[in-house]
């Protein structure tokens, strides 16, 4: 997260600044971070899962979502994480209809820039979320997925790094061929 200034705002600043603002920011501990572009490699990857997980998820009570709906942690980060999908009813905070607390998978696709972040302070925020199961990241400048699922209290982790394998994601029943995953990119 790249720090917007060393001003502190409050959560309504925060949200003031988000309706005027041309660029998608995030929000932690009274601090406004500017988003930043993301490359053609990491708009197909994102366009392909959420391609390949709406239709899948259809049929079991479940949403995927694109990286305009923004997610609340219970540690007060306030983001935009590249995909999300419920299962059931989504829950908004109140007041914001583009505000989501209660996903069950987030997806993050990595770059130079937020690789760090997204591993690190992001996920560890992201456990805090108590509907959450599975975090899956993904690399855009190699065949690299990796995905975190939450079994017995502990984030069991598992690398896919072959155009050739499957991820499957276990929270909510579905198999994705890696090479659909990098389609146009890679495969």
């Amino acid at each position: 997260m790249k720090r917007e200034s060393q001003r502190r705002y409050s959560l309504d600043e925060y949200f003031a600044v988000e309706e005027t603002s041309q660029v998608k920011n995030e929000y932690y501990d009274g601090q406004i971070f500017a988003m930043a572009g993301a490359s053609l490699e990491h708009n197909d990857i994102a366009a392909n899962l959420l391609s390949f997980l709406r239709p899948a998820l259809l049929h079991r009570g479940c949403r995927a979502f694109g990286s305009d709906l923004r997610v609340q942690t219970p540690g007060g980060l306030f983001t935009y994480p590249d995909l999300s999908v419920v299962c059931g009813e989504p829950l908004l905070i109140q007041g914001r209809p583009d505000t989501l607390t209660n996903p069950l998978l987030l997806f993050e696709v990595l770059s130079d820039g937020t690789r760090e972040c997204d591993r690190g302070q992001k996920f560890s925020l992201y456990k805090e979320i108590p509907a959450l199961r599975e975090y899956m990241i993904v690399e855009q400048a190699e065949v690299l997925v990796e995905t975190f699922r939450l079994s017995d209290h502990q984030w069991l982790p598992a690398i896919y790094d072959n155009l050739d394998t499957t991820v499957t994601l276990e929270s909510v029943g579905v198999t994705i061929p890696v090479r659909e995953i990098y389609r146009m990119v890679f495969a």
